[in-house]
């Protein structure tokens, strides 16, 4: 069992002789070494895939129908498929593992488990995109990440897996937007993670041709210039050890588990007010319930209030835990599955309390470019403010309303589209408790909440960032 995890149910059955079983990604011990990943079958993904080539592996992940496990839920063999017929000079294969959404801990504890199979997974999609190098993005405070992430990747060079590709980890600061592919590609080139317009599959890293309102990259050394677009394929690490596993076993095992439009499984993280906080991993199709009773549930005499898919999509209320954990269901519900991390709030908590916290976590981590975002993510995070503190007004709603409508105004990423869906959904979900603040008291008596930006999850304890509190909109912290 990999550190920060737990089993996800009593019924959870791994079958060897087939590979339909599970847990798939976080199945048996954390592996020690590259040898006892070889013998657990490790390498037979990335045999098969120079064994078939580039088309008819991107053939085998659109057939398992794998969508992407960083969030948005895309369909990874169209998005390979769109690089690897993208044209430009040159194509690059990118795994996105700089987590740091909110209630979100799962790629840590994949390369904590299985660093190889992440790895393993971004040589396929390389590979099969026509990649001339590979990267792998972590934070820099991703310690025992990088430790085993650059550890893997010594041993598999030293063993040949890397001849023909270069792989380079690359680490960076402990901005949210870090997260966000187009300002990875940023981070990657050496700059500060403010996102681009253009999508990586558009205009990728060190791409030297025309773009929009800001300057070309320089080639990277080695490389003589004329890039052109440079196609990119950035996936979430998760992706990659799901796409290794598909390689290796076949489109028909993957899809053995989940549903028809959201198959096989998925690695979740619960945290927030449960008894044992931790990493599951489950077929797609789930109960939330279930997964939230996996991590002990909440406590004796009290009731789930509200549960956070992140901080991406629309709150979810207890009246929905029985929602089945696919994109399709969680769509239907009002909401999304995002990352699979969820944030459980129980009758104790006053959800004022949560939407000011979260949405002064989204304003502080705006980079400013959009003026609607930083300046609409402020004054609404201004207004939640006084509503908390029971100095709110009529007038702070409609200051809410207002901005709601337009924060998202041209914006580069998504993170204001996030302020919108999460803080609307509060409102319409929760308005008891807006009432009770703006008639001058707080139905909760707990102290201030922290923020679920996790540090740390082992064990059953979760570690939270307490500096994400002191830090200001300009990205510096308070002393």
């Amino acid at each position: 069992m990999s550190p920060g995890t737990q089993q996800a149910s009593e019924t959870d059955e791994t079958d060897e002789a087939d590979g339909r079983g599970w847990p798939r990604i976080l199945a048996g011990a954390p592996v020690a070494s590259l040898e006892e990943y070889l013998q657990r079958g490790g390498g037979s993904a990335l045999t098969r895939a120079l064994e078939l080539g580039s088309v008819a592996t991107i053939v085998e992940v659109s057939a398992a129908g794998l969508r992407g496990r960083g969030g948005a839920g895309f369909p990874a063999g169209r998005k390979w498929d769109s690089i690897l017929n993208g044209g430009g000079r040159h194509h690059y294969a990118v795994c996105n593992a700089a987590e740091g959404e909110p209630g979100t801990f799962k790629d840590r504890a994949v390369m904590r488990h299985n660093p190889y199979a992440v790895i393993e997974g971004l040589l396929v999609a390389a590979h099969s995109v026509g990649a001339l190098e590979a990267y792998i993005a972590l934070k820099a405070s991703f310690e025992p990440e990088l430790a085993r992430v650059g550890a893997a990747v010594e041993e598999m060079a030293a063993a040949g897996w890397l001849e023909g590709l270069n792989v380079t980890v690359v680490t960076g600061p402990e901005e949210y937007l870090f997260g966000e592919e187009k300002a990875l590609l940023e981070v990657i080139e050496g700059n500060e993670p403010l996102p681009r317009w253009l999508p990586p599959f558009l205009h990728g890293l060190f791409a030297t041709a025309p773009q929009l309102g800001w300057e070309s990259a320089e080639s990277e050394p080695g490389h003589e210039a004329g890039h052109e677009s440079n196609p990119t394929l950035v996936n979430n690490a998760e992706t990659l050890a799901q796409a290794a596993w598909i390689v290796a076993h076949g489109a028909e095992a993957f899809r053995s588990l989940g549903t028809d439009e959201s198959p096989g499984t998925v690695v979740c993280t619960v945290v927030g007010d449960v008894l044992a906080p931790g990493v599951v991993e489950v077929p797609m199709g789930t109960p939330l319930r279930q997964v939230i009773d996996a991590c002990g549930g909440v406590a004796e005499g009290r009731s789930v209030k509200a549960i956070l898919p992140g901080v991406a999509n629309a709150v979810l209320t207890a009246e929905q835990l029985d929602t089945p954990l696919t994109h399709e269901h969680f769509a239907a519900a009002g909401s999304g599955l995002g990352a699979a991390g969820f944030i459980v709030y129980d009758d104790s908590a006053c959800m004022v309390e949560v939407s000011a916290m979260l949405s002064r976590f989204l304003y502080v981590e705006s980079c400013g470019q959009c003026p609607p975002c930083k300046l609409g993510t402020g004054a609404i995070t201004e207004a939640l403010d006084r509503i908390r503190t029971g100095d709110g007004r009529d007038a702070d709603l409609d200051t809410i309303q207002r901005r709601l409508q337009v924060v998202a105004d041209g914006n580069r990423c998504y993170l204001p589209v996030q302020e919108r869906e999460l803080i609307s959904s509060f409102l319409r979900a929760f308005p008891e408790d807006v009432v009770a603040h703006l008639d001058g008291h707080c139905p909760s008596d707990r102290a201030e909440l922290p923020v679920p930006k996790i540090v740390d999850l082992a064990d059953g304890v979760v570690t939270y960032d307490a500096r994400q509190m002191l830090k200001r909109p300009d990205w510096t912290y308070a002393d």
